[in-house]
């Protein structure tokens, strides 16, 4: 038996083996690389066209990336003949620690996603939730901050805010606003509605479309309410709120209209 020919074979067996190996996994990992890009790239695209935030783009690519890279060196380590099992129950298990001690966060994260995504609201909306209302001033992965109306800065975790009711104001462009004056019984209706009708209807801020209204809405105990509802763009709900509250006060004193208010009668007792 000639012990260098044994030796030859074994070591031209050894190469070609591994050497096969080898050359597909540099295959696979070029081929691999190569796909990845071009699904990162193509991603991208879509995410622009969608009009996605920019943050949110950069962290779903990275993410997608890092998925991307870890299965392609798993497909490798398996053409080398390295068992991938142990390595895929290590991944698992490492996610599901991870999951578990960041519960809270992954749940912001994936809230902060959704409203991305489904886009309820954008920056400078004016929106009411979790008992906040404000003005959106930035929408990150994790929180959303608001302006309030006394330009408080308002931090709301993306979780609570997409599984919450969200009411945003600025999306159709006017708003309502409702107002309710009382008067005495002994006013007259008719002439009481014009007034009001007036009141509003004057207002320059005050749109003809949707048209503004009057009407009795309660016979209240000492007074008959009037639901009155002028209808503005967003940003002027306040000042038409303010101007038409004091503008009412002014023109039915004019009218010779009483808003009824307690009195207090005085007894003086003779000694």
């Amino acid at each position: 038996m000639n012990l260098e020919n044994i030796d030859t074979t074994y070591w031209i067996g050894l190469i070609t083996e591994y050497g096969l190996k080898i050359i597909g996994a540099i295959a696979i990992w070029i081929i691999g690389s190569w796909i990845i890009k071009k699904l990162l790239k193509a991603t991208r695209k879509v995410m622009t066209k969608s009009n996605y935030e920019e943050s949110l783009q950069k962290f779903l690519i990275n993410l997608l990336s890092w998925g991307l890279k870890i299965l392609l060196i798993i497909t490798l380590l398996g053409t080398l003949g390295v068992p991938t099992t142990s390595f895929a129950a290590i991944i698992a298990a490492a996610g599901l620690a991870v999951g578990l001690a960041l519960q809270g966060s992954l749940g912001n994260f994936a809230g902060g996603v959704l409203i991305m995504i489904f886009k309820p609201f954008k920056i400078g909306d004016l929106i009411e939730a979790q008992g906040e209302i404000g003005v959106v001033k930035q929408i990150e992965i994790f929180t959303t901050k608001l302006i309030g109306l006394s330009n408080k800065e308002i931090i709301i975790p993306n979780g609570a805010l997409s599984n919450g009711n969200i009411v945003n104001y600025t999306t159709e462009g006017t708003r309502r606003v409702d107002l309710t004056f009382g008067v005495g019984y002994d006013s007259d209706i008719k002439k009481t509605k014009e007034v009001l009708m007036k009141v509003i209807t004057s207002h320059p801020k005050v749109i003809e479309t949707p048209a503004p209204t009057v009407n009795v809405s309660e016979l209240a105990d000492s007074s008959v309410n009037f639901a009155v509802r002028p209808w503005c763009k967003t940003e002027d709900y306040w000042t038409v709120y303010f101007d038409v509250t004091e503008n009412t006060k002014i023109a039915l004193d004019a009218a010779g209209i009483e808003i009824p208010y307690p009195h207090q009668v005085e007894i003086h007792k003779q000694a």
